[in-house]
Formats: structure tokens, sequence, C-alpha cells
């Protein structure tokens, strides 16, 4: 399968795709986290559009328990961890007495203050306490205007190479994101020769398969996040226009508000770094065209 077989920005045609595949928006948030919706209205919307659904709450999983009670739509057990760091990992279970398992053992015995806040383990402990789990691990918008994705620069380069390492692979295309971040994200994939997904990260019913992750038909979860895994699905989506995003960001604030402190100390925390790395780097430019000049006066000089 060639790289543009793999991601397409536009908008997915579901009632045509979920003819022929699987299709499941794999990034999605219920009341239990920011989201808006209840479990029950995610559901009912995700039946309509006659796709698949992973409820991914931010360290929380009561809206992912309540979701796999429905056994007539696919669903993905799944949790959006928020590392010490503020940057996020995506985990998919293939069951979800997994799922509540690692959840019980290494998120609940770690929490900030709130579902919105980091927990207290760095980011290789969130992928390998995961990892002892059957479970997918993915690095959602890996790239993004905050400290939330990957790519960030409190992360070194070299520490970013190990995590992708240790990790299954990055979110393509956020339909959250802005375009510039998602085709950079999904050139990371295609680096990486790792598994890509797409979510819409909805924290709405109407953003809901905006972006998605589909395959060959896929009887149940293993076989679809088997299929991830194995880099035979695709991913199809379309960023939110800036009104939804408003619209969307507008509840999410009601559910961090209470968490604003810890949020304005991770901004200035990310404020500070992104200004010593500009920094570092235009001393660095001016160095390297001083030495360039210095270099063509001595063999002028000759």
């Amino acid at each position: 399968m060639s790289n543009s077989e793999r991601v397409a920005f536009e908008r997915p045609a579901l009632s045509e795709l979920t003819q022929e595949y699987t299709v499941v928006d794999l990034h999605f948030h219920s009341r239990y986290s920011d989201g808006f919706n209840r479990v029950k209205s995610i559901v009912r919307r995700a039946r309509s559009l006659g796709i698949g659904i992973a409820v991914t709450d931010h360290n929380e999983i009561a809206g992912a328990v309540r979701l796999a009670q429905y056994a007539d739509i696919l669903t993905i057990p799944g949790i959006e961890v928020t590392s010490r760091e503020g940057a996020h990992v995506l985990v998919y279970f293939y069951d979800i007495e997994s799922l509540i398992a690692y959840y019980e053992a290494w998120v609940k015995p770690f929490m900030g203050k709130g579902v919105m806040a980091s927990i207290s383990l760095e980011m290789e402990d969130v992928i390998s306490t995961a990892k002892r789990f059957p479970c997918l691990v993915i690095f959602p918008h890996p790239f993004c205007a905050i400290y939330t994705g990957v790519c960030n620069p409190t992360f070194s380069k070299e520490r970013q190479l190990a995590l992708f390492e240790m990790a299954d692979g990055v979110e393509a295309i956020n339909a959250g994101n802005l375009k510039k971040w998602n085709l950079q994200s999904a050139v990371l994939g295609f680096n990486l020769g790792k598994s890509m997904t797409g979510g819409s990260d909805g924290h709405n019913l109407f953003q809901m398969g905006m972006a998605v992750t589909y395959a060959e038909p896929a009887a149940d979860r293993v076989e679809f996040l088997d299929a991830v895994r194995e880099g035979r699905s695709r991913v199809i989506g379309k960023e939110t226009d800036l009104f939804h995003k408003v619209t969307s960001n507008s509840y999410k604030l009601r559910t961090s508000i209470k968490n604003y402190p810890h949020l304005l100390e991770k901004n200035v925390r990310f404020g500070y770094t992104l200004l010593n790395l500009k920094s570092r780097q235009v001393k660095d430019s001016v160095y390297r065209k001083m030495n360039m000049r210095l270099h063509r006066k001595g063999h002028g000089a000759r």
C-alpha cells in the first residue's frame, strides 16, 4: 500500500466507506472528561453513522467501560493518558478487562487533582506499563500548538526517537488539529513506518466521523486492531472548521477551568522552553553567518 493510499486529507464519505470497510473514529471524548455528551448519545450517533467508536477520555475509563456494554456496534476500549510532561498518549486495548487492569494499576494511583491534570508518570513509564497488556500505543496529534504532542521542544530529539521506538505509531489526522500540523504528523508516520490512525478528537457529536481509521472488513475488535498494528488500515479525514473548533473548545474550557492553575503552569513552562529554543536558534544563525563572512574574507585576503 502506497503512502497516498494510507492517508487521505478529505471529508470521509461514511455512507460509502462503511459499505466496504470497517470504519472507526478512534478518538472521542465523553462527559467523563472534557467531552459534552453522554455515552448513550455517543452510541446513538455512531449507530446512525454506521461506524465503530473509541471513547478515549483523559485519564478516565468510566466512559469506555460503559461503551463496552453495547454489543451492536464495534467499540475499542481506550484512554488518553496525560504524562507528567503534559504530553498525551492514546492506548487502545484488545479487551475491556485489560483497560480496567491498566487503569487501576498505572493511572489511578498516579492521578493529579483531576482528570485533566497530568499523572505523575513520565512518558516512558506510561508506555512501558501499558505494554504489559495487549494494547496499541499511539501518539495523538504529535505536532500541535502546545506541549500535548510528543513533537514539542520539551523533549530532546534523542528522547523523541527513543519514544517513537517504544510506541506503535502516531495519529496522522486529528480533526481538531490544524492541517499544517496534521501534514507533519502524516509525514512522521510515513518516515517511522509504523501504525497510523485517524480520529475526530471530538468533544461534541457533530464532530464524530470527521476523521476515521478504516480497514478491510474486520469482524471484531481484535481483527481491526491487528490491521492497524500491521499497517493494513487507512486514514481519511478533514479538519473541523474554525466555527466548530471554537464551539468545541468552549465546552472543553468549562471542564478545564478547575484545572486552570495546573494548565497555566504547564503553559508557562512550555513558553519558556520555546523562547529559549528560539533564542538558541537565532544565536546559532548569527554565529553561522559571522563564520561564513569571516571565511569569505579570509579567502579574499589570499
